[in-house]
């Protein structure tokens, strides 16, 4: 009866053939915001304020208060030496906010990556120094350690079908009286500052064309980037990006790429640790946004039986999710241990759990799974660190600090919830 319906119904001529093209072309006005120029991008900006999804935009506006406000409590925190020291100590935590960005697109947690990253220095530390390994080998054994930890975890928790919280909360216990362990007796094993870990936070290219070489590919690149994704858009019949819009945003990145060029040569040059934090937040966001493993990923975050259904190996991209979140830990941690020069008991403790999930989830990742990027993890990150040195500077204790990150942290997750529910009610979540 079905097919016969259907039949029929593809046989029947068109009344009014106008309307039926019109049906046809029909395109969500949204896409159409591009080729609006500025008064298309005032009505979308309107939309997605009252549909809840302004994106990174209160993040940005909160980084601009901060600043505000600690520049007129303290004229040093917009210094040259002040920025250039957040730009670096906030790359460990940064780097292990990107996995666990990978994790919480899923709709899941990992509680452990403070303890992997204490057992990534841990073995380091004691390979090259108190066994005389080659110190880059220390550190590929200490990055694999850290992705076989995370498939470990993504085992049990996707192939097992034990809660990621409780799996994870395990790991933290167990890995933390592991560091322990390898450390021994002494506690702290000091680190070679000029070696391989102990540079990754104290070199700097002095030389000022290394900054400005480092602002002028980050501008040409978004430029050729979006240029030519315009093409194939246009080639595609895809409404596209005017060429206004293009040119507004790359002179914007611009402006801010030399400005912080202009700061870093001010004072000991471009760190080493920020330009490995942003090679590595390109890759993953090029993993995320442009492959089909990235796709995945939100796929699973947004509805796993969906995926499922879908083909897509459930298991497969779970476990290697948790494998990414350990490697990112394990990276992380040899950060750390190169800003203290050593690996002690202390490693992986104290609030930098806590810091990094805050950083992936200010910066603007779904705690609820399925929205989020990788370069949220710099966002988030920049607004943890510059509070802890705004407060620094003030003198202010650290347990008022913990309080203020909490307070942040709070007030951004009710925003998350916030914002889901609106989306939710205009149906688009």
């Amino acid at each position: 009866m079905n097919t016969e319906k259907t039949s029929a119904h593809s046989d029947a001529p068109v009344v009014n053939p106008e309307a039926a093209h019109d049906a046809l072309t029909a395109v969500d006005p949204r896409l159409l915001v591009r080729e609006q120029g500025f008064a298309g991008y005032i009505s979308e900006f309107k939309r997605k304020l009252h549909a809840g999804d302004l994106g990174s935009i209160p993040v940005v506006i909160g980084l601009v208060i901060i600043a505000a406000i600690f520049q007129s409590l303290n004229s040093n925190f917009l210094s040259a030496q002040n920025l250039s020291n957040i730009a670096v100590t906030m790359v460990g935590t940064g780097m292990m906010a990107v996995g666990i960005i990978f994790v919480l697109l899923l709709g899941e947690i990992d509680l452990s990556v403070g303890a992997v990253s204490g057992v990534s220095g841990a073995i380091v530390a004691v390979l090259s120094v108190t066994h005389g390994m080659n110190e880059w080998l220390a550190v590929i054994v200490a990055i694999v350690g850290g992705a076989l930890i995370g498939a470990l975890h993504g085992f049990f928790f996707a192939r097992i079908g034990a809660p990621a919280f409780a799996v994870t909360l395990a790991g933290l216990l167990f890995w933390q009286g592991f560091m322990l362990q390898l450390l021994g007796d002494q506690g702290t094993i000091n680190l070679d500052s000029e070696g391989v870990v102990g540079r990754l936070t104290t070199y700097y290219f002095s030389d000022v064309a290394a900054a400005y070489g480092l602002a002028a590919v980050a501008v040409a690149g978004f430029f050729l980037s979006t240029f030519f994704d315009n093409r194939r858009r246009e080639a595609a019949g895809v409404p596209s990006r005017p060429v206004i819009d293009i040119v507004m945003r790359t002179v914007l990145l611009a402006v801010v790429a030399f400005a912080a060029a202009i700061m870093f040569n001010q004072y000991k040059g471009l760190p080493l640790a920020l330009v490995l934090f942003l090679v590595v937040l390109v890759v993953t966001d090029f993993v995320l946004r442009r492959t089909a493993y990235g796709r995945k990923i939100f796929a699973l975050g947004g509805s796993v039986e969906a995926s499922r259904r879908a083909g897509i190996n459930v298991t497969a991209i779970r476990i290697s999710v948790f494998s990414i979140a350990g490697t990112f830990a394990a990276i992380g941690g040899l950060f750390w241990a190169s800003k203290i020069a050593a690996a002690n008991q202390s490693a992986g403790a104290g609030d930098l759990l806590m810091n990094v999930i805050a950083a992936a989830v200010i910066g603007g990742t779904s705690l609820f799974g399925g929205r989020g990027r990788t370069w949220n993890a710099l966002l988030g990150v920049m607004v943890i660190v510059s509070i802890q040195y705004g407060l620094a500077l003030e003198g202010i204790a650290t347990p008022i600090q913990f309080m203020i990150t909490g307070g942040v942290l709070l007030a951004t997750v009710v925003i998350d919830s916030v914002t889901r529910k609106t989306q939710k009610t205009a149906g688009r979540a």
